[in-house]
């Protein structure tokens, strides 16, 4: 509509010059001694405004011309602006797509058109860095100015990876430590300097670092179960040839970390160190804590059957004290194969043969619930009762089903 308007303005103002011109009758006298020249003052303006638009247009022309060059320098210096940019948006497509080489290969290009200098550097070693190409991740870390208060802590993170990937975590712990200084410990930080104390076996501190991280909800509870199960065991078996030590650690230990599995590596370290009272009080309060159930092939179930199994094998000390603890727990679970069998050798022990007899005969009548180990064990026991009690012909029997348990 408004191209309409400007070509309806256009016509009216022709009319409307026409108009003027034809009631002008004036003229313009041009003296250039000895001529004379007489134009109309109409012809005279049209000339005037033609002559004007052609200077205008050659002065133009010739401007350009002048310009052409600088103006090709910037044409071409806007294409490898163009290019670098697009450069590094491909790079950091590439980088999450996973296609690390051509990441590398583009960001070196960004890097080469002076696009974003610095954050393409940062994905150059990355892309090394996945790439497990140590020296090259390096010389791009290299690049990357330390002064940049903006990319520092990211450059110290991948520094810290590169030394952990090398299997040099006291390097990437130095590391963690100066981006501590200057960004705090960020959840990422904190799970690298967890990877870095564990290759160093620093049970202690991985202990304090999986307590924050699952604190902050930055560590799943079953990795963080996992993870301090085994520093606590380290630790265990560190602490087993010092008494003293181990009895400290055990009383230190927080009562919701104590598991199964646990239970059962501190009671093995108390037996071996002799302190077998200790391991009984701890087994037992495991088993009332939480009893296994039979049959599970869960890690922590498995262990506490093999708590049970310990407690059946003390010797000396409160022997009456154990049987009576047993059978308060058979008490509640009267099918329980495993607990049979634990009190019949705790009786077997004893030598309070007609309770041994009647609770391994018991555990046999419910074979399917034992394991084939806790089957041999209760045949073996049962046999060596009647042997004791001078029945040899009925322990034979028993003696050959361990057998064939065996083969």
């Amino acid at each position: 509509m408004r191209g309409l308007f400007w070509l309806l303005g256009l016509f009216a103002l022709a009319v409307g010059a026409s108009l003027a011109a034809r009631f002008n009758d004036g003229y313009v006298l041009l003296v250039f001694p000895p001529y004379r020249a007489e134009v109309s003052l109409n012809l005279a303006i049209v000339l005037i405004i033609v002559g004007f638009a052609a200077l205008y247009a050659a002065l133009r022309a010739g401007a350009l011309a002048l310009s052409l060059p600088q103006r090709a320098r910037e044409f071409r210096q806007r294409q490898r602006e163009l290019r670098g940019v697009q450069s590094f948006q491909d790079a950091v497509r590439l980088l999450f797509e996973g296609r690390f080489g051509q990441a590398l290969k583009n960001a070196s290009a960004a890097h080469a058109a002076g696009e974003s200098p610095q954050l393409a550097a940062l994905v150059a070693a990355r892309a090394a860095q996945r790439m497990r190409d140590p020296l090259r991740q390096q010389e791009w870390l290299a690049r990357i100015d330390d002064g940049d208060k903006h990319l520092q802590a990211a450059r110290l993170m991948l520094e810290a990876e590169m030394h952990l990937d090398q299997r040099r975590p006291a390097e990437a712990i130095a590391v963690l430590q100066r981006l501590q200084q200057i960004a705090g410990r960020h959840l990422a930080a904190l799970r690298l300097e967890l990877r870095a104390q564990q290759a160093m076996a620093q049970w202690d501190e991985t202990l304090r670092l999986v307590r924050l991280l699952e604190k902050r909800e930055a560590l799943s509870a079953t990795a963080a179960a996992e993870i301090r199960l085994h520093a606590h065991r380290e630790n265990v078996r560190v602490y087993r040839k010092d008494l003293p030590q181990l009895f400290d650690y055990r009383r230190r230990l927080p009562r919701e970390e104590m598991t199964p599995r646990l239970a059962q590596a501190f009671a093995e370290a108390f037996v071996d160190l002799g302190a077998s009272d200790e391991a009984e009080r701890l087994i037992a309060a495991q088993l009332d804590a939480a009893w296994p159930q039979p049959g599970s092939d869960a890690p922590d179930d498995r262990a506490g059957a093999a708590l049970l199994q310990i407690y059946g094998e003390f010797a000396g000390g409160e022997a009456t004290a154990r049987i009576a603890r047993a059978e308060g727990w058979l008490a509640a679970r009267p099918d329980d194969a495993a607990l049979l069998l634990v009190l019949g050798r705790l009786c077997l022990t004893q030598r309070l043969w007609g309770k041994a007899q009647s609770y391994l005969e018991a555990a046999l009548a419910r074979s399917a619930a034992l394991s084939p180990g806790d089957h041999r064990r209760a045949r073996l026991a049962l046999a060596r009762l009647f042997e004791d009690t001078g029945r040899t012909e009925e322990a034979m029997p028993h003696y050959r089903a361990a057998a064939q348990l065996v083969g």
